[in-house]
């Protein structure tokens, strides 16, 4: 269904929509429909493929016919930033949008990604990050989403490795500011441990393995695989033989930034329980 038609049939419902390119793949109308049916929503949410160079002119259109807000993923979450007449300081850290909301000639912009998995960690698995040595590989979209919530957190350190060293500098310097933050190469990892290890890479989505060490893993409590529905990757795999007893997927993180994301909107907040359940794939 198009936006224009969800929009047509609706009447007074208020309508939502992710927008991506592809966007067959999305959960996020099943999930929003049965936030919507949990908290008594009337609100209907459907899913625009939008054009690629043709972002600015898809939510043109959107709006033009009532929408209120947007979720939305790749390619887009940039052309969402800069679309934005204003944007919260976790989109501005990351550089990256993955919801809008639009209030007549404004345009509000948010990122929810790592707000959403420090919830899951804290909130779901039952894990502090406060006084956590804490290592998250990768230095791309997702660290950048995750670096503001992960320091609000108060860790003892937040240590970010990447393949180019570069980036995970560059990173850590744009958190300095907020907490105890540093970059380094893989290579760098050998002899240290860590309470608790995130992989924000797309290794799992080629079923990779970062070149993390082992090691890192001789006295963590929680690693985190930011991909879901891929079962036990390589990651989750070599944590689990180094004697990690919690591993988990971004399946709450996908449910919870969500829920960030309908509550911003509704003004309600729903419980995530009954999604992740129902999304969660057996980590064997």
């Amino acid at each position: 269904m198009t936006a224009a038609h969800a929009v047509a049939s609706a009447g007074a419902t208020s309508i939502y929509a992710v927008i991506g390119n592809p966007i067959q793949q999305s959960k996020s109308p099943l999930i929003h429909g049965m936030f919507a049916q949990a908290t008594g929503q009337n609100m209907q949410y459907t899913t625009i493929e939008g054009p690629l160079g043709g972002f600015a002119g898809a939510v043109d259109a959107f709006r033009a016919l009532g929408g209120l807000g947007l979720n939305i993923t790749a390619p887009f979450k940039l052309d969402a930033f800069a679309y934005a007449t204003e944007r919260s300081e976790r989109a501005q850290l990351a550089g990256a949008a993955n919801a809008m909301k639009f209030d007549g000639a404004r345009v509000l912009a948010e990122n929810f990604d790592g707000v959403g998995l420090v919830r899951d960690v804290t909130h779901n698995l039952g894990c502090s990050l406060k006084g956590k040595r804490i290592l998250l590989l990768g230095a791309g979209g997702a660290a950048r989403g995750a670096l503001l919530p992960f320091l609000e957190q108060a860790p003892a350190e937040l240590v970010i490795a990447n393949r180019s060293v570069d980036k995970a500098l560059e990173l850590a310097k744009i958190g300095a500011a907020k907490g105890n933050v540093r970059g380094c190469a893989y290579t760098e990892l050998v002899g240290q441990t860590f309470d608790v290890v995130f992989n924000a890479t797309s290794a799992s989505l080629r079923a990779e393995l970062p070149p993390v060490p082992a090691s890192v893993f001789a006295n963590c409590g929680l690693a985190y695989e930011l991909a879901y529905g891929k079962g036990l990757t390589p990651f989750l795999r070599l944590a689990q033989n180094a004697g990690v007893k919690q591993l988990a997927d971004g399946v709450g993180m996908l449910a919870e930034q969500a829920a960030e994301a309908f509550v911003w909107w509704r003004g309600v907040r729903p419980d995530t329980r009954t999604v992740i359940n129902k999304l969660t794939v057996p980590l064997v």
